[in-house]
């Protein structure tokens, strides 16, 4: 498999760590969002913790990188959610560099701005569909499409709006479960200066992680679990969380015996999600004001999504939906296929000559990446209870966490982070029950 570009470049930030216990009590596999949040939370309590990470980094797809001398996340970049982030609360109490996201954003209709009152009825367009789809999924009934909760009456916006909640729910809506929508309220969201990638690393400094250590097989015939891996190490634990993402787990054969049917068949049922970033560097941008997100309508190439002026620079993210990288891969198009993709739709709202220094110096490819194979886990009609089946134990060893068990954050590294919390907890609390802790507490 081609490595993606996101995955060429070093991380802003490559924090240290301390060596893996001798003896684990709990072993985490994966060092994201939710393997980091897991492996605090069991430091925490006092519980010898062994992370085994198969990429050369932490932060699985969250990720930051130096690029001309500004940190740029090349994954996750929103801090959604804030009043129920987890991760909101520890950097404020860390005293992390955050930052309101803007309210304010762009339109564009054609090569013109939008006028007052086309940005004010495309705003009528979000708040009615939001409405109907939240009125719906709160009515319960038979799960179905979140498309089908879409009023008739919204007009032309009507597809723009259908549009951007695609881009940001990872399918179009008409996969998607109104059970699970909405995915998190958009009001109250924050940046952070030096990137996501960046606040994650630092968040794993001093824990004992192993890099570069991917696990082919993890044994549960036996009391306890045994965790084999790549190149012939094992290690032996009483439990284990597993934060794989979905769609790489059930691409895996690693559990002996095979996992219970039921927990089987919710992995199974997730969709991919696909959201994808083309970097631009585009110095001329003509549009002002730091992490504003900009809505250009019209074209025959959409344009689902664009963030400008991230933290104040040159920056800029033009955002790919499931379309747009399903139509890619099917002409095998590659990154610079995205490039040149990229172009024509700017140009159609700008010219060619306002493009004269725009750079497309990375597009991500979550997708293609061996250990994500995807951006995020989506629950399609009839599927709507996966995310809390998975939150049960199995067999009292085997807890799952990440992104994809969050109801209320899915699709965010938030969500992730709170899921490893819990499993944390959960998995904490079992071997404080059973008299089974080893170590005292730290006293944070």
């Amino acid at each position: 498999m081609r490595r993606p570009e996101h995955d060429s470049l070093p991380p802003s930030i490559a924090p240290r760590f301390v060596p893996l216990p001798a003896e684990p009590e709990v072993i985490v596999i994966g060092a994201g969002a939710a393997g980091i949040a897991a492996a605090r939370e069991l430091d925490r309590a006092g519980i010898a913790v062994a992370v085994l990470e198969a990429r050369g980094r932490v932060g699985g797809r969250v990720a930051t990188a130096a690029l001309r001398g500004h940190a740029v996340d090349l994954g996750a970049h929103w801090l959604h959610a804030g009043p129920i982030n987890p991760l909101v609360r520890l950097a404020e109490a860390r005293g992390e560099p955050l930052r309101i996201a803007a309210q304010e954003s762009h339109v564009r209709v054609g090569r013109r701005p939008g006028r007052p009152s086309e940005a004010a009825a495309l705003g009528r367009a979000f708040t009615v569909a939001d409405r109907a789809m939240t009125d719906g999924a709160a009515r319960g009934g038979p799960d179905r499409p979140a498309a089908s909760a879409l009023p008739p009456g919204l007009g032309p916006w009507g597809r723009r709006v259908e549009r951007v909640h695609g881009l940001v729910s990872g399918r179009p809506l008409g996969e998607v479960s109104l059970q699970d929508f909405p995915s998190m309220e958009y009001g109250d969201n924050r940046f952070i200066a030096g990137g996501y990638g960046g606040y994650l690393a630092r968040l794993a400094q001093g824990l004992p992680i192993a890099l570069d250590t991917p696990v082919t097989g993890l044994d549960w015939t036996g009391p306890g679990v045994r965790v084999a891996c790549a190149g012939g190490g094992t290690f032996s634990a009483k439990a284990v969380i597993v934060t794989i993402p979905t769609m790489v787990l059930r691409r895996a054969s690693l559990f002996t015996p095979a996992l219970p049917p039921a927990v089987a068949a919710a992995l199974d049922g997730f969709s991919v999600g696909l959201y994808e970033h083309a970097v631009l560097h585009w110095p001329s941008c003509p549009f002002r004001g730091n992490d504003r997100l900009a809505s250009l309508v019209g074209g025959h190439h959409p344009v689902p999504g664009l963030l400008t002026r991230i933290d104040g620079t040159p920056f800029h993210y033009f955002e790919l939906d499931y379309a747009m990288t399903a139509a890619l891969d099917a002409r095998r198009a590659g990154p610079d296929g995205a490039r040149r993709l990229v172009r024509r739709a700017l140009e159609q709202h700008f010219g060619a000559r306002a493009l004269h220094d725009l750079s497309i110096p990375v597009v991500s490819e979550w997708r293609h990446d061996p250990w994500s194979r995807g951006s995020w886990a989506v629950v399609p009609p009839g599927h709507a209870g996966a995310r809390q089946a998975l939150q049960a134990p199995v067999g009292e060893r085997i807890w799952f966490a990440g992104e994809a068990l969050s109801r209320l954050q899915w699709g965010t590294a938030g969500g992730a982070y709170a899921e490893g919390l819990r499993a944390g907890a959960e998995v904490a609390g079992r071997l404080r029950s059973s008299g089974e802790r080893t170590r005292t507490p730290d006293a944070a």
